[in-house]
């Protein structure tokens, strides 16, 4: 009998910048180490490439890299798709070296590779499907692409998937509706974030220092991807409406403009008179991005669509309020636990959300925080998802006949 289970993490990319589902894999397989289970991930990256090398969790990078892929009209599928021929291949000579796989993220090579490989496989495999199934985008050529896409390749891959899992209700019940035939095997799971290490003051000091034009000023941040789904344009508009009766306070909009977006909010800023009051940093990692998080008066996500929010979480870790929308689908505990406000994802409705903050007393913003950190320790931190979702895979992978001492544990 093996005395650990052995899990493969199929996804496109490592590189942080990827947002919320590489940050939630790293820190699901550090807490699944606690019960002694080995996570290995594969990948599309290059081999080359430095996110690979700083990545903590073995990775197996079969694509071409970012310095390989081609010019003219294939870039697409690199860029866009992720197109990596040599994945299949190591897939297909690899996935018996584990007892289950998790494939995390849809509409890329890797669920491609995955859908050809995993389902004629001796190993179990679960999707996690990371709010790609969300109908938010529905309509229009994109749609209708991933439309034909599902006929032979998302759709039978979520089929025969042991399972299909979801952070939330509201997002497991989102993705029904959004492409057909519809047949899956529907859990959910939760998701969380590890908590904040380090010295609050030092990681302070290090973000104040890496935005000297902001200096000691207090600051509504904005941590994610600069893109419309984001609602950017909604906090830049929310902004200019408060600025003028709170001119101590500031923006900070930090993340990668991954489409070119930030030139047009910059001159949306601009014609409202505050673009010296908003600040651009880029992404931001390490004690600069947990500085942020503890230095912020409060972080704002005006998202149109958000099946969780590792960011929301990391906040609520770092003890501050979250002004969110009802589209980030953590709403309800958020406002069930009093840590934070929530608007609808419109003008009207981000606009109101920063003025009942900002006309708030200290004494109720610092009750806020509290509870805010109170909600990531009883909801969110870690500990309590990786656990839920070890026992998960732990029951599957019994239920295929894996006889591993790890898994029995976990029952």
């Amino acid at each position: 009998m093996k005395s650990s289970l052995r899990i493969l993490e199929i996804i496109a990319s490592v590189d942080p910048r990827g947002g919320g589902a590489i940050e939630g894999l790293l820190r699901q397989a550090e807490a699944r180490r606690a019960y002694g289970m080995d996570t290995h991930i594969v990948s599309l990256d290059g081999p080359d490439d430095p996110w690979v090398r700083e990545c903590p969790v073995p990775t197996f990078a079969v694509g071409s890299g970012m310095l390989s892929r081609p010019s003219g009209p294939f870039n697409w599928l690199w860029t866009h798709y992720g197109y990596a021929p040599k994945f299949s291949p190591w897939l297909r000579a690899h996935a018996g070296d584990y007892d289950i796989a998790v494939v995390n993220g849809l509409w890329n090579h890797s669920s491609f590779g995955a859908r050809q490989v995993l389902p004629r496989s001796c190993i179990p495999y679960v999707v996690f499907a990371h709010g790609m199934l969300d109908p938010w985008a529905r309509g229009g050529l994109k749609h209708a692409m991933k439309q034909a896409l599902w006929a032979f390749s998302e759709g039978p891959l979520l089929k025969n998937a042991d399972a299909v899992l979801f952070t939330t209700e509201d997002e497991m019940i989102r993705a029904r509706n959004t492409f057909w035939p519809y047949r899956v095997r529907e859990r959910i799971v939760g998701y969380g974030t590890a908590d904040i290490q380090g010295d609050c003051q030092q990681q302070i000091s290090a973000f104040r220092g890496s935005l000297p034009a902001l200096g000691d000023r207090p600051f509504l941040l904005f941590l994610g991807r600069i893109h419309p789904k984001k609602g950017c344009d909604l906090l830049v508009t929310a902004f200019s409406r408060i600025a003028a009766e709170h001119p101590e306070l500031d923006l900070v909009i930090a993340g990668p403009d991954q489409i070119g977006w930030r030139g047009q909010l910059e001159a949306q800023a601009r014609a409202a008179g505050i673009e010296r009051r908003i600040h651009w940093p880029g992404a931001v990692f390490g004690d600069v991005k947990w500085g942020a998080l503890r230095a912020c008066d409060a972080f704002v996500l005006p998202s149109h669509q958000e099946n969780f929010g590792v960011a929301v979480a990391e906040t609520l870790a770092a003890g501050k309020p979250v002004l969110i929308t009802d589209k980030v689908n953590i709403w309800r505990e958020v406002k069930s636990d009093a840590a934070g406000l929530i608007a609808t994802d419109d003008a009207a409705g981000v606009c109101d959300m920063l003025a009942r903050f900002v006309s708030m007393p200290q004494s109720a913003r610092t009750v806020m925080g509290a509870a805010a950190r109170d909600c990531f320790l009883r909801r969110f931190e870690i500990g309590i998802p990786a656990r839920q979702l070890g026992r998960l895979l732990s029951e599957i992978a019994m239920a295929h006949g894996r006889t591993i001492e790890t898994a029995k544990a976990m029952l």
